[in-house]
Order: C-alpha cells, then structure tokens, then sequence
C-alpha cells in the first residue's frame, strides 16, 4: 500500500502525521518503525494518526507512536502540529478544538502569530496515577541509580516524566544516565527523563532522554512536567521561558490549574511511502 504523510516539526521534533480520518489506517509495528526510520523510511521520532472520536464534544482523536513502534498517551509537540496539520488540511475551520488522546482530553488554539497553544491538562502529581512506585507523595524523592542517589521529581502530564535538576544542562549525563532512568523498575511504564536547569525564576533549559524515542530536540510535555516541578518547589514563577535543544516554549502553570504550552508548529513537507 501506498501511505500519503505530512512530515511536521515543532523546535525540531519530528513528525510522520498521518489522516486515518479520511483514509482508516490501523498501522502494525513494522510500519511505524519503517516510517520512523531515518535511513528507510521517512524518519521521525514520533507518528500521529489523525482519527475521528466517538466522544460528544470532541472535534478529533490523535495517536501517538514512538519510533520504536509503541503507543504513548500524550505529546505536546505533536499537538502543536497536529492541530497544524488538520486546519491545513481542511479537516476542520475552526482556530480552537478539542481533542481527545490516549492520555485524555486537551485543548488547543490557533494563535494569531502563528503559533499553537495547548490546553495540556492538570499535571498528576500522585505516585500510584503517574505510575511511579513510592509510599507517599513528595515534591523530590531519592532515586537510585548504579548506586548512587539522585534527587528526582515525578509528574505525569499525560505520560510519565522524572525531572532532574543539573548545575548545567549542557554537561548533564543525559546520554548514560537518560537510559538508566527510563527503564528504572519504580517506573513501570517507563518515563521520561528530564534535566532541567535553573536560570531564574522565569527561565529554564532542559534536555529530555524520551521513553522509546531517545534524545530529542524538544519535548513539550517535558517541558510542562519540569516547569511543574520546579513550581511545586517555590523555585519557578507561573510562566517560564524553557528553552529546549531545539527552541524555547512558554509554559504557564499556576496550581490547581490545567498548564498552558505555547509554541510553533511548521510543516515540512508531504509525500507518499510504499509501506
């Protein structure tokens, strides 16, 4: 079969999107590691299939493949392009939508300068919801790792994160320690590993070791789930620059409170891939 794409970025993470909407596409793992691959495929860190919802009040559904084949639950760079692609394609006029993921319902917005704002949610912050495996819940708590203890933040924004503070993003581990985190047995759904440093109050810069993708050059909900971190610690203000490999999104966040991404979402460009 012949598999008509959009390739999309959003600060450099990368997008196989795909309308199962107008043409239903129920992809196999084989499929979706070939359409990740760099080399013989497309190559991407994630794919988005656009489907319809069957839940009233929901304009779409979206799913969310790693590049090794697996469905997550929520990406925020991905819904930046998502709601791209699908006012590019027509499928809908509207500048606002809602949408429903595997992680549960967000709310994105067109902006006027071209940018995209999502609704990403409340942050979960309770072990046993994130999952993360601990007797209480803690603004930090002591992860071991080959030994040694880090302090880590847990959050799920939809999909889980651990939040690492480093004196220096650019010599943070993230290589060797990102691995060792994501598979770490008190995640048993793995995690994404973030390492986040502290400017000021209203500017961070991190990088993110993603579950099933690696290293990427943005991640938005990492991005929310460090700015959520850091706030439940009294160290960051309600809105904060973070600034990513690829980029910086505006993340806003005050307690009690869904947390807001911005940040821009741009099509590369579309093809067709014998699958």
């Amino acid at each position: 079969m012949r598999l008509p794409f959009t390739k999309m970025q959003g600060l450099g993470n990368d997008f196989v999107v795909v309308d199962a909407l107008r043409r239903p596409f129920e992809p196999r793992p084989a499929q979706l590691t070939l359409l990740a691959d760099r080399h013989y495929g497309v190559g991407c860190d994630q794919i988005l299939l656009v489907e319809a919802s069957a839940r009233p009040g929901v304009d779409f559904r979206y799913r969310i493949f790693n590049a090794d084949g697996g469905e997550v639950e929520q990406c925020g760079n991905g819904a930046r392009c998502f709601a791209r692609f699908v006012r590019d394609q027509g499928l809908t006029d509207h500048d606002e939508m809602v949408v429903e993921t595997r992680g549960g319902i967000i709310r994105l917005r067109l902006e006027a300068d071209g940018r995209v704002s999502v609704e990403m949610g409340r942050p979960v912050l309770e072990p046993k919801d994130i999952p993360f495996l601990a007797d209480k819940r803690a603004a930090v708590y002591p992860l071991e790792v080959d030994g040694r203890e880090y302090p880590i933040a847990a959050v799920s924004m939809g999909n889980p994160h651990a939040v690492l503070e480093v004196g220096d993003v650019d010599s943070a581990p993230v290589a060797e320690l990102g691995p060792a985190i994501e598979s770490h047995p008190r995640f048993p759904r793995r995690v994404n590993a973030g390492f986040m440093e502290i400017i000021d109050r209203g500017h961070i810069r991190l990088r993110v070791f993603e579950r099933g993708v690696g290293e990427t050059r943005a991640c938005g909900t990492g991005a929310c789930a460090a700015v959520v971190a850091g706030r439940v610690r009294g160290l960051l203000a309600e809105t904060v620059q973070v600034a990513l490999p690829g980029g910086e999104l505006t993340i806003n966040w005050r307690d009690g409170e869904p947390v807001t991404m911005t940040g821009p979402a741009v099509r590369v460009f579309e093809g067709e891939i014998e699958l």
